[in-house]
């Protein structure tokens, strides 16, 4: 089993910069990824970015790139969202997700993803 527990989040204004951490526990093997989703209310749950931990592979969702930086610590099975010039779209409840067998399925489903964290909301203010 693998637990997920995520820090960061809050309140921002737009442009504001926030950085979201995850560190996994348990036993997630050697071949995974580590990335985020995010949910607003009546929508359906998005892929924001993810990190392999096979290689130096980095994904993200068209609309964050160039704003958002995902990075990992391999040794404390954490992964970090930084994000920048946000804005009140960005606004959402953001979950950590652990996909097994990274490279297996898709990296933009969230049914692909075995494990999530509790979820943190984020909220930018115009």
């Amino acid at each position: 089993q693998v637990e997920l527990v995520e820090s960061g989040g809050g309140m921002a204004q737009a442009g504001g910069s926030q950085r979201l951490s995850c560190a996994a526990s348990g036993r997630t093997g050697s071949d995974f990824g580590m990335g985020w989703f995010r949910e607003v209310p009546g929508k359906v749950r998005e892929f924001v970015s993810v990190a392999s931990w096979t290689d130096d592979s980095t994904f993200y969702k068209d609309s964050v790139k160039g704003r958002f930086t995902i990075s990992r610590d391999k040794a404390k099975n954490t992964v970090y969202l930084r994000m920048n010039n946000l804005k009140p779209e960005d606004t959402a409840i953001y979950y950590c997700a652990l996909k097994m067998r990274f490279w297996g399925g898709s990296l933009v489903s969230p049914h692909d993803y075995n494990y999530w964290g509790q979820g943190t909301q984020v909220t930018v203010s115009s």
